[in-house]
């Protein structure tokens, strides 16, 4: 599995755990989690797209 799908992977995840519980600070860190994996797969993207030839 590549780092891209990974990252999605565990972005969904927590998402999908988000809305099945009802703790507020939980549900808020796995929201801060996910976010965070969506920044990083912007940036290992972008990194690829920098470095392609047109």
């Amino acid at each position: 599995m590549n780092t891209i799908k990974y990252l999605e992977d565990q972005a969904a995840r927590a998402e999908r755990l988000a809305k099945r519980i009802t703790d507020t600070p939980t549900i808020e860190k796995l929201l801060t989690f996910a976010g965070e994996r969506r920044r990083e797969i912007e940036v290992i993207a972008g990194k690829h797209r920098g470095t392609r030839s047109p």
